[in-house]
């Protein structure tokens, strides 16, 4: 008799469940439910306003998405719900928030309700990026052995700057919450009454180290005299391997649900880490590239090694046994969404409808006929700053070689041109540092819907592009480890192989083109170091006199 997983992928908007065949992967039934009180980055519900860089959660919209989705893929699917042995999840992340010893959000007790620090802090919550700054300087002074393993710096997205913002600005908040807790672990609570840290959402977003733990008290109250105790103050749930077993399904929550009790709850993840599973990839040399409006990079390794510029290098991070390298460009799909949106003449738009296209695919069909070089265009891509591996929110973009002559689809063209090179830096980087690529897989809307960024890829990056035919990523990778949590499987390898999406198309590089992006390539890194690397800050220089001017 078939045995049935679900997967539960939660993104910034909505979140996703899909009941999923534990013997191949395949998905039976899905079903979304957007979050009702989405992303409040200007006011809570009370009308209680927000400070600019705050992006928060309402927790109880996760527990909405479980109440309208998994009856509803029970009902689609018509699969007996006896038969379903294993729900594994994922969450962005760093998305924590402040609890009691119970696991009650503080924001759902009245006398909180009105604090927007009693709410969940989204990833890109970015109001505590003070706090990571100050975090590096402390790091690099007193020369933290952590600091390396994740680019040298502390990022304001992760998860003990938001803490220590709590702490800062409601110190209240933080003498009454008995715990900080990711997303990703709560929901995990609410389903089956433990609480465990997962050593993805640990390790990635709070410097965990499965070897030497967290950052000292020293480091802490280096940091604030109040921090010294913080890990056993209010991180004080262990931390266990990505896909471990936390417990079963309540008797609660199943009757709330539609399911059976029992059923095994698997420790959960981020999005994008969980993901990899998703593609299939089970070995070092396996990069996965998640193409979005962003994109992010994920490698395993069998060591740590010393990559400078990357997110982070955790030990069972994304698969137990392994490190899992994290790295991202910061403006992929955004940098042509600008382009398309600014800078493009009505008659192309008059143009696109005309054939019955959208503008996206009517620049694309017109920059595909262009030879590499041929614009005389070449762009730095760093429209958001640059994430991987230069790590500078305050890089800019900058395109150069324009004429009177010069075409929207030559803009086009390069900006993708660029995001391509922007991939090759962090391909070499990892390189350099001993975490040699072979084989790159891509997920994401743009791997499957535009063949002609996919070529440029594979020919700037010199190696196949394998295309994976799987669009929910998260929700499938998640699946598997629940698959893995109710013992379908004695390992993740073998999981992987038997639920991983199939490869959809590979785009192989073209040797007539990898010469001449080798040169251009050439070009840009000259230009990647000089405006990047300090030789010329004439960027920040810009950014400072726009902000003078503004005031």
């Amino acid at each position: 008799m078939s045995k049935y997983v679900i997967g539960i992928d939660y993104g910034t908007l909505s979140g996703r469940a899909s009941l999923v065949d534990a013997a191949n992967g395949r998905v039976l039934a899905s079903s979304v439910y957007d979050y009702p009180h989405a992303v409040m980055d200007t006011a809570l519900p009370c009308g209680t306003p927000l400070a600019p860089d705050w992006a928060l959660q309402h927790p109880q919209d996760y527990m909405d998405v479980l109440d309208h989705t998994l009856p509803e893929i029970l009902k689609t699917s018509g699969v007996n719900p006896a038969d379903v042995i294993g729900i594994g999840l994922d969450v962005t992340a760093s998305t924590a928030m402040p609890c009691k010893k119970d696991g009650t959000p503080l924001c759902f007790l009245p006398e909180y309700e009105n604090d927007p620090h009693a709410y969940v802090k989204l990833w890109k919550h970015h109001a505590a990026q003070d706090k990571a700054s100050i975090m590096t300087h402390v790091a690099l002074e007193r020369g933290e052995w952590w600091l390396p393993a994740y680019g040298g710096k502390v990022s304001s997205e992760w998860s003990l700057p938001k803490l220590w913002q709590v702490l800062d600005e409601a110190p209240h908040i933080y003498e009454n919450m008995d715990c900080w807790v990711e997303a990703t672990d709560w929901i995990v609570w609410q389903l089956c009454s433990v609480w465990m840290q997962d050593s993805c959402c640990a390790g990635y977003k709070c410097m965990y180290d499965k070897e030497r733990g967290y950052p000292s008290e020293d480091y802490f109250a280096a940091l604030d005299e109040r921090l010294r105790h913080v890990v056993r103050e209010k991180l004080w749930a262990p931390v266990v391997p990505i896909g471990t077993r936390v417990g079963s399904l309540t008797q609660e929550m199943a009757a709330r649900f539609g399911l059976a009790p029992g059923i095994a709850i698997a420790t959960g993840g981020i999005d994008a880490h969980v993901a990899v599973m998703a593609a299939g990839i089970t070995r070092p040399g396996q990069m996965l590239a998640i193409i979005g409006t962003s994109t992010c990079h994920m490698l395993l390794d069998t060591k740590r090694l010393p990559v400078p510029g990357i997110c982070g290098s955790v030990g069972d991070g994304i698969i137990p046994g392994f490190w899992g390298y994290e790295s991202g460009q910061s403006c992929v799909g955004d940098h042509y969404a600008w382009m398309t949106s600014r800078f493009v003449p009505e008659d192309y738009h008059k143009a696109a409808r005309e054939q019955g296209m959208n503008i996206h695919a009517y620049l694309t069909s017109l920059a595909e006929k262009l030879t590499p070089g041929e614009s005389g265009l070449l762009a730095l891509d760093w429209w958001n700053g640059n994430r991987s591996i230069l790590v500078d929110v305050d890089l800019t973009g900058m395109l150069l070689g324009m004429t009177l002559q010069t075409k929207p689809e030559e803009i086009y063209r390069a900006l993708v041109e660029a995001t391509a090179y922007g991939m090759r830096t962090v391909v070499e980087n990892y390189a350099a540092h001993g975490a040699c690529i072979d084989e790159v897989y891509a997920l994401g809307g743009i791997s499957q819907k535009n063949p002609m960024v996919m070529q440029i890829y594979a020919d700037v990056l010199g190696v196949p592009v394998r295309v994976v035919d799987c669009e929910q990523g998260g929700a499938l990778g998640s699946a598997i480890m629940g698959a893995v949590a109710a013992n379908a499987y004695p390992d993740f390898e073998q999981a992987i192989h038997a639920m991983g999406a199939p490869v959809l198309r590979v785009y192989t590089p073209r040797e007539e083109n990898v010469s001449i992006y080798n040169a251009l390539y050439a070009e840009y890194k000259l230009l990647h170091d000089y405006f990047g690397r300090g030789e010329n800050d004439v960027m920040k220089r810009l950014k400072a006199i726009r902000a003078g001017a503004r005031r």
